[in-house]
């Protein structure tokens, strides 16, 4: 049988699930009402965040499919995948066009020489533009270098909510047949010489209760049997021996036992307990490992550490310093766009014992999901402002570059121009296009930290920015951003309604009456930009008078409230978001406002 190995990839929202979903139902793999996306996460937010494979039958042809993420944040989940695949399916939205991450997704495919299949999806769209969509793609393929066999890609039609595929948009379909007579046709057969030596790369690592790590990776050359005694080689050379216990294929995206796995197919192997992405496993010593799996640098950083607020331990299970060590341990075993350095004693006052652990990221919803992943599992911890990473290459000062496109409505648009201005973006583009606007920025992503909060607030929910990484480029000097103080609670207490409808006025309040506070805790910002200690538990004087009108109804405005990304991105130099499995808090580093003075003058005398 033949073996077809695709991966599916696309900008976010752009319908690569959908699509997969709607092919593995219709050639007979899943059930009515499957999904690709099984994680509650990704279910809850309507985004892949994790790279998942599976396999379909169809015409005596195996078909492995990988699905990957949309978001620049999950690109090492791409990149790694990239590698182990003979053809990328490309889908793009035929009213939206490329994005950022189609930019991004497309480069890395053309650069390992793949040969992409365009698919132009949701053309039921009422503003859908097939053919100027195609002529958009044609020319970032040029934009890219693409070469003269990868100009010739090939295109079609889909609806993947309906399940429909059409090499011509005149043409009549029912199903979604059209696609998948097109990838036998264009994507070559997995080479299967199962006669050299064995030599089998991991993109990806699962985790079992009963089997520990599981192996997820391409047998590229020869065959791997159960039994099989093997060695583990590093992309450098170093050797370590391993044992084959069990061996798993796929058919949909349920596991089967199998004895043997030849060149070209994608399985699951068990009995490496430490087995990492990218290394070679072989059956001799003496073969050359494969090339390593490369991912681009993690591009923010900010520092995790046990949560020491008069709260801690209120909700969580895993509050150590100890558990939260080894939590980010399992997950760099998993992630590699991640990195994480200790640095030693706390940061915030507190337990001088306790360790600092610096996490590097690509980007603030890449940190966010670890986090949310982390407090579900019921870990209490918390972080630092995340900064970029700022260094130095050939005596150059260099930071982190993104290219942003923005959607907005034409009267909006003067302003994000000014807000991106004032943050250092440079404007590469503007198009016009019945009453909405795309403009294209190359910008530091020291601007983009904190302004997607702003930026729903300036166009009233009705914009959509997206961005991606293009690379390090010299430092672009001082951005001035919008500054808000802090309103920090100098009680700790319950708050009450009578004191919150007094400082409602004074600014955005996080939280409503009756919710437990402490002294330190930012129960709100201030407009004015300079902090303000508030009393929010303070009642109303008992008189024996009725004071006409004061006493009756008190109408609070709605708390904004406190998310895991809201947080990350509001939150001053100073603070930290306190995360546990029940709630999100902003607190000042230093509890009360004698120790926040001291630090203050302490970090100006140092300077």
């Amino acid at each position: 049988m033949e073996i077809r190995n695709i991966a599916i990839i696309a900008h976010v929202d752009h319908g690569k699930t959908t699509l997969t979903d709607a092919l593995m139902k219709q050639t007979g793999m899943v059930e009515e009402g499957f999904s690709m996306d099984v994680n509650a996460l990704e279910q809850e937010r309507g985004i892949t965040i994790y790279a998942k494979n599976a396999s379909l039958f169809y015409k005596d042809t195996k078909i492995n499919i990988v699905d990957t993420p949309g978001h620049a944040d999950f690109g090492s989940e791409v990149e790694r995948v990239l590698r182990s695949i003979d053809s990328v399916l490309l889908i793009v939205d035929a009213q939206e066009g490329p994005m950022p991450q189609t930019k991004f997704v497309l480069k890395k495919s053309l650069e390992l020489g793949l040969k992409p299949i365009l698919v132009i999806n949701k053309i039921d769209k009422p503003a859908a533009k097939p053919d100027e969509t195609h002529e958009k793609v044609f020319e970032l393929f040029m934009d890219l270098g693409a070469n003269n066999e990868q100009l010739d890609f090939k295109t079609i039609y889909s609806n993947g909510k309906t399940g429909i595929a059409k090499m011509n948009m005149s043409d009549e379909s029912k199903d979604l047949t059209p696609l998948l007579d097109l990838i036998l046709r264009e994507v070559p057969a997995a080479p299967s010489d199962i006669s050299a030596p064995l030599r089998f790369q991991p993109f990806n690592l699962a985790y079992d209760n009963f089997l520990g790590r599981l192996g997820i990776g391409r047998v590229w050359y020869g065959t791997m049997r159960v039994g099989d005694n093997v060695f583990i080689k590093k992309p450098t050379g170093e050797t370590r021996n391993g044992k084959i216990t069990r061996l798993f294929t796929f058919r949909g995206m349920e596991r089967k036992e199998a004895t043997e796995a030849v060149a070209g197919d994608i399985v699951m192997v068990a009995g490496l307990p430490d087995i990492y992405i990218g290394e070679t496993v072989c059956t001799s010593p003496d073969v050359e490992p494969l090339s390593a799996i490369s991912v681009d640098e993690p591009t923010i950083s900010l520092n995790f550490l046990i949560n020491d607020s008069p709260f801690a331990g209120q909700d969580g299970k895993f509050v150590t310093n100890r558990q939260l060590k080894e939590r980010l341990e399992r997950e760099l075993e998993v992630n590699i766009g991640l990195k994480v350095s200790a640095l030693g004693g706390s940061a915030s006052g507190g337990d001088s014992s306790s360790t600092v652990y610096k996490v590097y990221g690509r980007g603030e919803l890449h940190i966010a999901i670890l986090l949310e992943n982390m407090r579900r599992e019921g870990y209490e911890l918390q972080v630092s402002q995340p900064q970029v990473i700022i260094k130095e290459i050939d005596g150059e000062r260099v930071e982190p570059f993104e290219e942003a496109i923005i959607d907005v409505p034409e009267d909006m648009s003067g302003t994000v121009i000014q807000k991106l201005g004032k943050r250092a973006g440079k404007m590469m583009g503007m198009i016009q296009h019945h009453g909405e606007v795309r403009i294209t920025f190359e910008i530091p992503t020291r601007g983009l930290l904190g302004f997607r909060n702003e930026f729903m607030i300036n166009t009233k929910g009705e914009g959509i920015i997206a961005s991606h990484f293009i690379g390090f480029r010299p430092y672009a000097g001082e951005i001035k951003k919008r500054t808000v103080g802090s309103m920090v609670s100098m009680e700790t207490g319950k708050a009450l309604g009578f004191s919150l409808y007094n400082l409602q006025d004074r600014g955005t309040l996080y939280i409503g009456p009756t919710t437990e506070v402490y002294e330190g805790m930012v129960i709100g910002d201030v407009s004015k930009g300079m902090d303000m200690a508030v009393n929010p538990i303070k009642g109303k004087k008992l008189t024996n008078m009725r004071a006409s009108g004061s006493d009756e109804n008190i109408i609070l405005t709605p708390p904004h409230k406190v998310t895991l990304e809201g947080g990350l991105e509001i939150m001053q130099e100073d603070e930290y978001l306190e995360v546990t499995p029940k709630n999100i808090r902003l607190r000042k580093r230093f509890r009360t406002e004698n120790d926040r003075i001291k630090a203050a003058r302490s970090a100006a005398a140092s300077q």
